[in-house]
């Protein structure tokens, strides 16, 4: 008994880079939202050609980032000068004490962000996945070498084989195929 596999999407084949940016401009204004394109090397322009806007990383960094200083000012601040006022060698225990808790201030407010950033990036790439469906197709070994591959993932709101297909052979897509998971 096969057991049924569930659909990644529809991935097409393109001839270059030139046609390749071609389709991701078609395909981005026939309303897709859920897709990708895999070349062997960087192709510049295609995040415009894409529609790809302003990542929302720099937000949780900085969200990080402001947690992290707000934790050392806490740490540091409550106790020095609320709790624990301890004169040590005539020192004040005052606001006047804070620029020495300048270099903990900065060394959490950038571990925070770092954290963040890591814990970002994997859930925004949807990690870990210890196989991505694309290398389910024959065909996609060709992307490290000489291989230009769109693919529309079938969670996208538009998707529909059938129209899907049409639309990626329409646009020059070779080898159009249905990849599964």
């Amino acid at each position: 008994m096969e057991r049924s596999r569930k659909v990644y999407g529809l991935a097409a084949e393109f001839a270059n880079a030139t046609a390749l940016y071609n389709a991701a401009e078609k395909v981005r204004d026939a309303g897709f939202r859920k897709w990708d394109v895999h070349t062997p090397f960087p192709v510049h322009g295609m995040d415009k050609a894409m529609g790809l806007g302003k990542s929302w990383l720099s937000a949780v960094v900085l969200c990080g980032g402001t947690l992290g200083l707000l934790t050392a000012v806490v740490l540091e601040c409550y106790p020095s000068l609320f709790d624990y006022p301890v004169v040590v060698h005539g020192k004040p225990t005052t606001f006047m004490t804070v620029p020495a808790f300048m270099p903990i201030f900065f060394e959490l407010t950038v571990l925070f962000s770092a954290f963040s950033t890591v814990f970002a990036l994997l859930i925004m790439n949807q990690l870990p996945r210890w196989n991505h469906p694309m290398f389910n197709w024959e065909r996609f070994a060709k992307v490290t070498d000489d291989g230009f591959f769109l693919v529309i993932e079938a969670r996208d709101p538009k998707f529909s084989e059938t129209k899907t297909r049409e639309l990626l052979e329409q646009i020059g897509g070779q080898h159009v195929t249905l990849v599964h998971d």
